[in-house]
């Protein structure tokens, strides 16, 4: 029996193990660069979780109507946000669960073949947190292995499902060889991550909730959740998060689902989005893996 297990309050905790505890994963070293490529002032990282079906899957869940709501993510969704990426040339990063990439093979390879890179999301979006460590290692091991096996391209990056990131994740995405991850909130710019205090040579892109469609749009009727914020009002959000990482001189990160945004009242959140950056000079355009690796060759010194 672990000696702290006699604690049961988090008041009652020793130092030593609320220390252990917050000392597990930590963003280490700033990676802001000096500059961004061609002199560009501003990087922007837009990207997509293509949760599709997996959403009530990884419950249990067998609702035919939430399974239809997934469907429209990679039926109707995806085809409007590829058009509008091809529309203005613009690159994005999609995360993929495996079991939705097996679902729709030609949805994955689409996304390769436009250009786009693909990145890990777990096996059927599960919550790692919940997972034995051998579990949640053989689920993202044989994600990779899928996704490498559907597109041709084996992910050099993730994004944990729902942001769950477990006390395992971090060093097996050190030994799968994965270049970043997208799943934490330490900072608005890129940073390095600490395991255990000491630095991991991965590359947290970090996400946040404002910076989220869901948080704003998604409804559960099971759950009286209601969208409360229109369109209008995302979109204005997401305009002024992306304002104040152009004053900056830093990332602009973006999290969008197919299922969310790609109907044809919220469509044209992205499009004004990708307009309003492409209308001020020095903005770059990239996927998660480019940010994140031009960011750790070329962060300034500390």
């Amino acid at each position: 029996m672990n000696p702290d297990d006699s604690y049961s309050q988090p008041w009652q905790w020793p130092e030593a193990h609320w220390r252990k505890l917050v000392d597990q994963v930590r963003a280490g070293r700033a990676l802001r660069p000096n500059g961004w490529p061609a002199g560009a002032r501003c990087a922007v990282a837009l990207s997509f979780d293509c949760d599709h079906e997996t959403s009530e899957l990884r419950e249990g869940g067998k609702s035919i109507g939430r399974l239809s709501w997934g469907q429209y993510g990679s039926r109707a969704g995806m085809p409007r946000i590829l058009d509008v990426l091809r529309k203005y040339a613009v690159p994005a990063s999609f995360f993929v669960p495996a079991v939705t990439a097996l679902l729709h093979p030609e949805e994955a390879r689409s996304i390769v073949g436009d250009g786009h890179e693909i990145g890990l999301h777990g096996w059927i979006h599960e919550l790692n947190s919940v997972l034995p460590h051998e579990a949640e290692r053989d689920l993202l091991l044989r994600s990779a292995d899928t996704l490498e096996t559907i597109t041709g391209q084996r992910p050099v990056g993730m994004r944990t499902p729902s942001w769950d990131f477990s006390p395992h994740t971090l060093s097996i995405a050190r030994e799968m060889g994965l270049r970043y991850d997208s799943s934490l909130m330490a900072d608005v710019d890129c940073y390095e991550l600490l395991e255990a205090g000491v630095p991991s040579g991965l590359v947290e892109l970090p996400v946040e909730w404002i910076r989220d469609d869901g948080a704003y749009l998604i409804m559960n009727r099971f759950e009286a959740v209601r969208p409360y914020t229109s369109p209008a009002d995302v979109y204005d959000i997401f305009r002024r998060e992306f304002d104040a990482a152009y004053a900056e001189g830093g990332v602009f990160q973006l999290t969008m689902h197919p299922h969310v945004t790609g109907y044809r009242s919220r469509i044209w959140i992205l499009e004004e989005i990708i307009r309003h950056a492409q209308s001020l000079p020095g903005v770059w355009f990239a996927t998660h893996r480019d940010v994140a690796e031009w960011a750790l060759e070329h962060a300034q010194p500390t």
